[in-house]
Parts: C-alpha cells; sequence; structure tokens
C-alpha cells in the first residue's frame, strides 16, 4: 500500500456506530454495515481538517476490534407529528486505524495561490494531535466519537489471524459532489458509487479511489461552488511560520 508524503494516520474509536445500509433506511428502520464506508471515513477527516482547496482520499482502514452488533428502539424524529418507535442495528464498541491524504482540488482554479502542501499537512497533523476541528462521529450524530494519532498497522487487531480474506460483497461506497468531480462524465453533477470491499488479514480494507468505481448512479444536476475574497480567508490566513516543513 503507497504512503503518500502528506498523508495522515489516525485511531477513532467510540461505543457505536451506524453506516447504514441504503436498503434498510425504507421504514424508518437502518442497519449498519459491518464495515466503514468510504463516505463515513471522509467525513471524519474532513471534520479533523478541511478547505475547499483541498479534497481527501482515504486510502485503507484496519478494524482493530471484533465486529459486533447491537439492536436499539429509537424514537426518530417524526415530522407529522406522531409517536414512532424503530429499531437501530448499530455495531458496539469500535476502533479504527485510518490512513488518507490529500490532493489539490482542480474544480477551484480561483484558490490556486492556497495550493501550499507543507501549510496543509501541518495544520491537518496538528488537527489529528487535537482530535480534529469538528465534532467526530462515526456515522451518524448520535454516535460521538474520538480521535487520535497512531501509526498504521502497529499495535494489535482481533484479526490479525484470521486466515484468507472476507468479502463483503456489493456495497455503497460514497457520493461524489460536482465540487470533487474529476471525471468528464461526472462534470457537475451528483454521483453514487459503489463498490465490492475485501478484509484481508490484519482487518485491512484498501479502498479504491472514487473515480475508480466502475458501478455509479448519477442523481441530480449540480454547479461547482465558487470561492474568492468576499466567502473565504484561507488565502492570506497564516504566516511564514505556519507553512514551514
Amino acid at each position: 500500500m503507497e504512503k503518500y508524503r502528506n498523508t495522515i494516520e489516525f485511531e477513532v474509536y467510540g461505543k457505536y456506530a451506524l453506516f447504514a445500509d441504503p436498503v434498510t433506511r425504507v421504514g424508518g428502520e437502518k442497519s449498519s454495515y459491518h464495515i466503514p464506508t468510504y463516505e463515513a471515513l471522509k467525513g471524519i477527516v474532513e471534520s479533523i481538517y478541511w478547505k475547499p482547496t483541498l479534497m481527501w482520499i482515504v486510502d485503507a482502514v484496519r478494524v482493530m476490534r471484533p465486529i459486533q452488533t447491537e439492536t436499539k428502539g429509537v424514537r426518530p424524529l417524526v415530522y407529522n407529528g406522531g409517536n414512532e418507535l424503530a429499531y437501530y442495528t448499530y455495531l458496539k464498541d469500535v476502533c479504527y486505524q485510518v490512513r488518507a491524504h490529500f490532493e489539490f482540488n482542480p474544480n477551484h482554479p480561483e484558490l490556486e495561490a492556497d495550493r501550499n502542501e507543507h501549510k496543509h499537512h501541518n495544520i491537518a497533523k496538528r488537527m489529528v494531535n487535537r482530535g480534529g476541528r469538528r465534532d467526530i462521529f462515526l456515522g451518524t450524530r448520535d454516535c460521538q466519537a474520538f480521535v487520535e494519532p497512531c501509526t498504521f498497522g502497529e499495535g494489535q487487531s482481533y484479526y490479525d489471524s484470521m486466515p484468507g480474506e472476507l468479502s463483503y460483497g456489493f456495497m455503497y461506497h460514497g457520493i461524489t459532489y460536482a465540487d470533487e468531480a474529476v471525471l468528464p462524465e461526472e462534470k457537475n453533477k451528483m454521483t453514487v458509487n459503489f463498490w465490492r470491499p475485501v478484509m484481508k488479514t490484519g482487518g485491512i480494507i484498501e479502498f479504491i479511489r472514487p473515480e475508480e468505481c466502475t458501478e455509479k448512479r448519477f442523481v441530480k444536476e449540480m454547479s461547482v461552488k465558487q470561492f474568492g475574497g468576499q466567502n473565504f480567508s484561507g488565502l492570506k490566513e497564516f504566516t511564514g511560520e505556519e507553512v514551514a516543513d
């Protein structure tokens, strides 16, 4: 697995996680996938540090604790004033190691002056050490989580002695919004991506990039938001000391 020079590595853990399978959302009942989705992990990385100049690419996740589920009765928000009870199936007592790196977003040429790799990498590493800039959660807001720095692959995983590989079949990967679309056919569109993940010995799942997913669904047309001096102050907010390698 390639490690990029602007890679960040961290451990995220919590009491519960809910990486909801879209099929189970009909009728209000939700059931979690057994493993995190690319989109959920990308959301965690962006909660640690994000700017429109960047696109985060999640390279891999390592499952550290045994996969366990727990079903709980919850009262979801009902807009028609009803009082309903639904059953959600969560993952419980979860812990993952994550490796990710960033690339500069080609859809925002107006932010070219902010493309300083050292600056963004150093800030991202500091934010990992501090537990992130925004709230961290595992799939859904009610599954609070915490982030700590780690070295990907170090430490003991429950699946270190797992023989062979475990395939999870057809699974939701994530969403490509117009802001991060790199393929010509995905420009100015919202696209849902699917893939077939495989967990290897050690609990490691290596992700393919969104544009490498061969099974997609185009949802709707979207436009790319443009940033400038009135709505983005990131071009001048750091000194030379901040951007030092």
